[in-house]
C-alpha cells in the first residue's frame, strides 16, 4: 500500500511536488490539477471496456481484465514517468482514489526512483476542494471602467508592480465582449477554467487584498463560478474614468490588428442590440478601413450596458478615478494606495 494524503495537505504540496495524474485522455481533457502531468493508466476505451466487465462481472475479473491490458506495457509507462517527473516524492492521484492511482503508486515505488503519495478520494476529492475556495472570505478589490478604459493592461502592470491579482479575461481567454474571442487561444473547458482559478485562490497570499477586473458573470464561454461573482459584486469597485477618444484609440490598438472578416462577424452578433443603422455603420467602416468610427459607434452600446451594470451595484462602495491623459505607471500607483 501508497501512503495516503488528504485533499489539503495534497493542496500544500500543489506547488512544491510533481502531480501524475493516471486518467484517462478523456478525463484529463474535461478537466484536471493545474501543473499534473498525464501518464494514462488506460485508454478512454480500455477504461469503459473494464466498467463494463465490472458491472457484468464484479471486481475480480474487472480487476483480472485491467491486469491483462496493463501488465504487456508496464516498462513504457515508467518510460513516460522517468522523461516528464523527476525522481523523488510525488503525488498521484486517479478519479477517486482507487485502483488505477494505487497500481501506478506501487509502479513507481518498485522502480525504487519514487516516494509516491496518493491523493484520498482522487480527483473528486479536489474539485469539491475546487468549489471551497470560491467560497471562502477574502478582501476582493474590483477594478472598473467601462470599454478601451485599458483595465486588463492596467490589472497586469499591477501585479507585476507589486500588487496582487487574478486575470480573469486571460483565465477565460477572453477579452469579455462580443469581439472579445479575437486573437485569443482556444479557452479552456469550463471544469478546467474553475481548476485553475481555484488553484491562484488558495496559492494566493490571504492577508492581501486580490484585484480582479470588473466583470459580467460569463466571459466568452466561460462562466464564474456562483459564490466567487457574488463576492466580486459585494466588493468595493475603482472604476477608471478615461476621455472617449482615449478609450477610441486603446481599442483600436487592440482590435486593429484582427482580421476585418472576424470583426464583421463580431459586429453581426450584437446587431440587433447595436440597432441596424449604427451596425451597419460600424460595419461600412470597418470595411472602409476606419476603425476610430466603427469603435466610436460600438462604444455607445457598451457604454450603456456598463453603466447599467454599475447603477446595480451600492453606490457607497463605488470610488471614481479620473485617469485620462495619466501615465499608466502612475494609475498603478494610485490602485497601489487604495489597497
Amino acid at each position: 500500500m501508497s501512503i495516503q494524503i488528504n485533499v489539503h495537505d495534497f493542496a500544500k504540496q500543489m506547488s512544491l511536488l510533481p502531480i501524475v495524474d493516471v486518467r484517462t485522455r478523456a478525463e484529463y481533457d474535461k478537466g484536471h490539477i493545474p501543473n499534473a502531468v498525464h501518464v494514462p493508466l488506460f485508454s478512454n476505451e480500455e477504461r469503459a471496456d473494464i466498467g463494463l466487465i465490472y458491472k457484468q462481472m464484479g471486481k475480480l475479473r474487472a480487476t483480472q481484465a485491467g491486469l491483462d491490458m496493463v501488465g504487456p506495457r508496464l516498462s513504457k509507462i515508467i518510460d513516460r514517468l522517468r522523461e516528464n517527473v523527476p525522481a523523488g516524492a510525488v503525488l498521484v492521484h486517479c478519479w477517486r482514489g482507487g485502483m488505477r492511482s494505487e497500481s501506478v503508486a506501487w509502479l513507481m515505488g518498485f522502480s525504487g526512483e519514487y516516494k509516491p503519495a496518493v491523493l484520498e478520494g482522487g480527483y473528486k476529492a479536489y474539485r469539491n476542494f475546487a468549489l471551497e475556495q470560491f467560497a471562502s472570505n477574502r478582501r476582493l478589490l474590483i477594478l472598473g471602467g467601462m470599454t478601451g478604459s485599458g483595465k486588463t493592461r492596467i490589472l497586469n502592470l499591477l501585479m507585476q508592480s507589486g500588487g496582487h491579482g487574478i486575470d480573469l479575461e486571460g483565465r477565460a481567454s477572453h477579452k469579455g465582449s462580443a469581439f472579445g474571442a479575437l486573437g485569443q487561444p482556444d479557452p479552456p473547458t469550463q471544469q478546467q477554467f474553475e481548476n485553475n482559478l481555484a488553484f491562484e485562490l488558495f496559492d494566493s497570499n490571504r492577508d492581501l487584498p486580490l484585484w480582479i477586473e470588473d466583470e459580467s458573470r460569463h466571459i466568452g464561454r466561460r462562466t464564474i463560478p456562483e459564490d466567487f461573482w457574488h463576492r466580486m459584486r459585494e466588493a468595493p469597485v475603482t472604476v477608471l474614468e478615461r476621455s472617449r477618444e482615449e478609450r477610441v484609440r486603446c481599442l483600436v490598438e487592440d482590435y486593429g490588428p484582427s482580421d476585418p472578416h472576424e470583426l464583421l462577424e463580431s459586429i453581426a452578433k450584437i446587431e440587433r442590440r447595436l440597432g441596424g443603422k449604427r451596425a451597419r455603420q460600424a460595419s461600412e467602416a470597418v470595411t472602409g478601413g476606419d476603425l476610430e468610427t466603427a469603435c466610436g459607434l460600438i462604444l455607445d452600446y457598451y457604454d450603456r450596458t456598463y453603466s447599467h451594470g454599475l447603477s446595480r451595484r451600492d453606490p457607497a462602495k463605488i470610488t471614481r478615478l479620473n485617469v485620462t491623459g495619466m501615465p499608466d505607471e502612475q494609475i498603478v500607483e494610485a490602485l497601489l494606495e487604495v489597497s
